[in-house]
């Protein structure tokens, strides 16, 4: 019986210029949305905020968050596994940086070529989804 899928909440962040913020974890080349797995009692917004301030050190903008859908791929750092992402374009306040397993951050144009090695998720589903997003969304 194959795994059931992880299931895992992401921010998609974008600067004024449009570019999307990407997180790469230690031990990883790939670059993925920062989010992360709930916690037992948290919704999809509560687990962002949390992952956000954990991994970035920066604030979920209240009020700023919409949900741009659920895709599910190949795992970028689970061989063998599948991961499900519930989506959601944000605003946060802060600036971020690299902390706890985060290693590197990259701000990338949604549009391909891409300028690191980006997960299939996001390069596949989520960055697709987003460039019919308007900027001012």
């Amino acid at each position: 019986m194959p795994n059931p899928p992880i299931l895992t909440v992401a921010a998609v962040i974008r600067d004024a210029a449009g570019r999307v913020l990407l997180v790469r974890k230690r031990d990883s080349q790939t670059f993925i949305q920062p989010g992360g797995k709930r916690e037992p009692g948290e919704d999809s917004l509560a687990t962002l905020a949390r992952e956000l301030v954990e991994e970035l050190g920066v604030h979920l903008r209240a009020g700023h968050a919409g949900r741009l859908g659920e895709f599910e791929e190949a795992a970028a750092n689970e061989p063998g596994r599948r991961v499900r992402a519930e989506v959601y374009l944000v605003e946060i306040d802060g600036e971020p940086m690299a902390q706890a397993e985060i290693a590197e951050l990259a701000w990338i144009d949604p549009a391909a070529p891409h300028q690191v090695r980006v997960a299939e998720l996001s390069a596949r589903h989520i960055l697709p989804r987003l460039r019919a997003v308007p900027p001012s969304a």
